[in-house]
């Protein structure tokens, strides 16, 4: 029984001897994954990512570094055809790889002068050479809509889409909303397509597809289309085939406010006086553009003690319009003005608490309330146009009506 026992023991043993080793041997090391970046293998290099500084040149770069007997002047004259060292600017990234042995030469310089492209100057071979790069770009559509919850800025900030698109939409919709008349529950829907690059690295808004906002109970829609599909000229108009241009801009400024209406008796806040005020005041910060509302010819320019700064512009036989308490004009007198130009900043000159602008609208010489006006509106598409038009946007038209529930 004791050899029994003995034996049985022993097997035991041998057994539990195997499973470990069975377990040892099934543990595996996964490699790390080797980073390869603007075509280099990093493992084969020592990498050094910086930043040029004012002041630094291509030159005092890679003299700095272990370039052997190579010297700066002869690389650039070598790779000038290429690459013009004269535009490096300061602030922008450049990488360094350098060899891994003792000596630790410089094998290759790269920069960036945005995040879509990057030069090349290799230096492996005893004549150096430099090539330029475009990433690869890739388009992803994106739909968003629903409720207003606060403005559009924080709406598309709140969705992770780069801040331009609100100013994109702004100028779109000019003539045709006041975005600071926008209210909490109002519904939208934006259809546009982001670049990524490396399909990985957001790289804004590439182009807007559709857009509608629901403005004073009404939905205004935006869709772009070419007329002339040979001249790359693309124009904005509603789900009818109405341009979206007008002659008159909605407002002078950009995100501003209304402080003060055309009203025949207002409390003047300086003069402590009761007395009509024939104008628009929109409340902005110092330095804001004020941009003319139509394009004309500059009729006035100049100063006063009410009017502080000011600007009038002449748009037609019929239509003018005044800029007041500019902290600067920016232009002068029989200058001819485009819509929306920037004609002078925002200020509190003459007689204002605050900085802000007093729009002020003539027709046919007389001041009237230029938020009362029903001004001319633009033209429409006609014919074989509006049916392309229409039929182009049938689909869109469809996912914005079921973004807010239409």
């Amino acid at each position: 029984m004791k050899q029994v026992a003995a034996i049985i023991i022993v097997l035991f043993l041998i057994i539990s001897c195997n499973k470990k080793t069975d377990k040892i041997e099934t543990k595996t090391t996964k490699p790390k994954p080797s980073k390869t970046e603007f075509g280099f293998n990093y493992a084969d290099y020592n990498v050094v990512n910086d930043t040029i500084e004012k002041g630094q040149t291509f030159g005092t770069i890679i003299q700095g570094q272990n370039i052997g007997n190579k010297q700066v002047y002869t690389i650039v004259e070598q790779i000038k055809d290429s690459f013009n060292v004269r535009n490096i600017r300061y602030h922008k990234p450049y990488t360094l790889l350098r060899s891994k042995n003792k000596t630790n030469n410089l094998q290759v310089f790269i920069y960036q002068p945005d995040a879509l492209s990057y030069y090349v100057i290799d230096l492996r071979d005893s004549i150096a050479k430099a090539y330029k790069k475009v990433k690869p770009v890739t388009l992803k559509r994106k739909i968003i809509g629903g409720v207003l919850k606060s403005s559009l800025s924080e709406t598309l900030g709140n969705e992770s889409v780069e801040a331009a698109l609100a100013s994109r939409i702004t100028k779109i919709f000019a003539w045709s909303i006041d975005f600071f008349k926008l209210k909490k529950g109002d519904r939208y829907g934006l259809i546009f397509k982001e670049r990524f690059i490396n399909d990985s690295i957001y790289d804004g808004v590439e182009e807007l597809e559709a857009a509608f906002f629901e403005y004073k109970g009404k939905i205004v829609y935006a869709f772009p289309f070419e007329q002339d599909t040979t001249s790359g000229k693309i124009e904005y108009y509603d789900d009818q085939g109405k341009t979206l241009k007008n002659l008159f801009l909605k407002t002078p400024i950009k995100f501003s406010r209304i402080t003060s209406r055309f009203t025949s008796n207002r409390f003047h806040p300086v003069q402590h006086t009761w007395k009509a005020h024939k104008g628009t005041d929109y409340a902005a910060p110092t330095g804001t553009p004020i941009s003319t509302t139509a394009a004309g010819i500059v009729e006035t320019t100049g100063y006063t003690a009410g009017n502080g700064n000011f600007v009038k512009v002449k748009h037609n036989g019929t239509y003018s319009t005044q800029y007041l308490h500019m902290s600067r004009i920016l232009v002068k007198r029989g200058q001819r003005v485009t819509q929306g130009q920037t004609i002078g900043l925002v200020g509190s000159t003459g007689l204002a608490t605050g900085p802000h602008v007093c729009y002020r609208f003539w027709k046919n010489g007389v001041q009237v309330d230029a938020l009362k006006l029903n001004l001319p509106t633009g033209e429409s598409l006609t014919g074989r146009n509006r049916e392309r038009f229409l039929n182009q946007i049938e689909p869109l038209k469809r996912e914005l009506d079921s973004i807010g529930n239409l």
